[in-house]
């Protein structure tokens, strides 16, 4: 609503105008790009994490043996990978000034259109909140989990600069969070991780493809996994059921004994089955 009030000397218009001046919506268009920047850097430290440290060393390297000229990256991510703690310390000193900033700056723009400052503040907390953990953690870490391999290769020059541009920060936190481990009986290091049985079949593989092992060493070694729900009774002869052959049998006798108990392999004994010399493998 708007009130005027004239005289014949002057004319005075009283009221509120709706419309905001044009400065407040270059500062709120400003403001909300900036976000959407910040929350793209948020998302891309958060995969990183994911994409880091879900990677085994020994796949990173095979990669650095690898490396093809249109996939590069590869000897960045095993720098990176070096020092596990400082690349945690990076990732988290990144991503918490990138959230800071951007519930900082959501503050200041809800305050153009909210008179009250604890609301402004609430409501800036919980969208930023909300932002962050839709496009900032989940959906990103979740990319990550899926494209572990190509993503560690492209983020991690985006990584190491970003390790030089936050260095003064990175040094002092890195310092601090060693000691503080140290005090609570940590070793002030990242524990390497246990080998799980995906990684040690991807290191059979790629000792195969690299001629390290032989293929029938490779599959040897592959049976292995195999006996995992395997029971003993399936795989091994009790010892009543056992079929042997003296030391002085003949080989004529031995092949025999291998046919009649449909094995290949006859232990051979003297004078009791529980003194084995051997093993005689007919095939």
């Amino acid at each position: 609503m708007v009130v005027s009030v004239s005289s014949p000397a002057t004319a005075v218009q009283v009221g509120t105008d709706p419309t905001l001046p044009v400065s407040d919506g270059v500062v709120a268009l400003a403001g909300g790009l900036t976000i959407l920047v910040l929350l793209g850097l948020s998302a891309f430290f958060s995969s990183s994490e994911i994409a880091m440290f879900s990677l085994p060393s020994h796949r990173i390297e095979s990669m650095v043996a690898e490396e093809l000229p249109g996939l590069p990256g590869a000897a960045t991510l095993q720098e990176l990978k070096d020092d596990p703690h400082r690349l945690l310390v990076t990732i988290l000193v990144g991503n918490n000034l990138i959230n800071i900033a951007m519930s900082s700056i959501a503050t200041g723009l809800l305050a153009l259109y909210v008179s009250s400052q604890s609301l402004a503040v609430f409501v800036a907390t919980f969208g930023v909140t909300a932002l962050v953990l839709l496009f900032g953690e989940s959906a990103p870490k979740s990319y990550a989990v899926e494209n572990t391999e190509s993503w560690a290769r492209r983020i991690a020059g985006p990584l190491k600069l970003s390790e030089y541009v936050l260095l003064p920060l990175i040094v002092t936190f890195d310092y601090l969070t060693r000691q503080v481990n140290r005090v609570t009986g940590g070793r002030g290091e990242i524990e390497s991780t246990y080998v799980t049985r995906e990684e040690i079949r991807d290191i059979i593989e790629t000792g195969e493809r690299a001629g390290v092992l032989e293929e029938d060493e490779r599959e040897m070694l592959q049976r292995i996994f195999r006996f995992t729900g395997t029971i003993a009774k399936e795989v091994m002869t009790p010892r009543l059921d056992m079929k042997a052959a003296p030391k002085d049998a003949t080989i004529d006798e031995a092949i025999q004994a291998c046919v009649q108990s449909n094995h290949t392999r006859l232990p051979v004994y003297d004078g009791s089955l529980d003194n084995v010399l051997g093993v005689v493998h007919i095939s």
